[in-house]
C-alpha cells in the first residue's frame, strides 16, 4: 500500500511539472511575426543615438498606400476613432533615444526618448518625435507631446524585406538616420549642437 501510494504521487507531481512546464512553453516561446530589433550610432566621441523597433516584413504585399496608407491612418477602435500617424515599425512604439541635445534636419531635439511617428505620403513624409515612447503603436498618440516634427523626401531604394533603421554619411559630428523598408528609404539628417 505504502509502495502503491509513493508511485501514485511520483506520477500526480510528474504529471503537475510536465503540465506547467507545457504551459509555460507554450505562453512564452512564442515568437513574434515583426521581430524586435534595435541599432546605436555614435558619432563625435560620446554622442550616441539608438533606435530600438519591430521589423515588420513586405511578405508579398504593397506596403506603400496599402498597408502603410498615405496620410493619417484611419481611426479605429483603439484609437478612439481618432485617426493617428504610422508607428514606423510594428508592435510596440519605435523609439529613438539620444544621450546628447542634436538638430534633426536642422531643428533642435533634446536629449532623451522618442517615440517616432510618420505621416507617409507620395511625395514629402512628416516624421514625428513624440515624448510618450512607452505605447503599443500609435492608436493613443497625441499631437501635444510632440517634442518635433520634421518633413523630409524619402528616396526610392533597393528592396528590403524587413523594416530596418539605420545610418549613413557619417561624419564627426552628423549622421544620416534613415527608415528602409520595401523599396523605399525615409532619411533624415541628425547632427550635434
Amino acid at each position: 500500500m505504502k509502495k502503491l501510494n509513493r508511485n501514485s504521487l511520483f506520477l500526480f507531481a510528474l504529471a503537475l511539472c510536465l503540465g506547467f512546464s507545457g504551459n509555460a512553453l507554450a505562453q512564452g516561446n512564442s515568437i513574434r511575426a515583426s521581430q524586435k530589433a534595435s541599432v546605436t550610432q555614435f558619432i563625435g566621441n560620446d554622442a550616441q543615438i539608438t533606435f530600438t523597433f519591430s521589423r515588420p516584413g513586405v511578405k508579398g504585399r504593397t506596403v506603400w498606400g496599402d498597408i502603410v496608407p498615405y496620410g493619417l491612418t484611419p481611426g479605429n477602435k483603439y484609437s478612439d476613432n481618432k485617426p493617428f500617424p504610422w508607428r514606423a515599425g510594428a508592435n510596440e512604439n519605435t523609439t529613438m533615444e539620444i544621450n546628447k541635445d542634436v538638430k534633426v534636419e536642422g531643428q533642435p531635439l533634446p536629449a532623451g526618448k522618442y517615440s517616432i511617428h510618420m505621416i507617409p505620403s507620395e511625395k514629402d513624409w512628416v516624421v514625428i518625435f513624440n515624448k510618450k515612447s512607452d505605447q503599443w503603436g500609435s492608436y493613443k498618440y497625441d499631437e501635444a507631446e510632440d517634442a518635433l516634427r520634421v518633413t523630409v523626401t524619402p528616396a526610392k531604394a533597393p528592396h528590403e524585406e524587413w523594416l530596418t533603421f539605420g545610418f549613413d554619411d557619417i561624419t564627426d559630428n552628423s549622421v544620416v538616420a534613415y527608415l528602409h523598408w520595401e523599396k523605399l528609404m525615409v532619411p533624415f539628417k541628425v547632427e550635434l549642437e
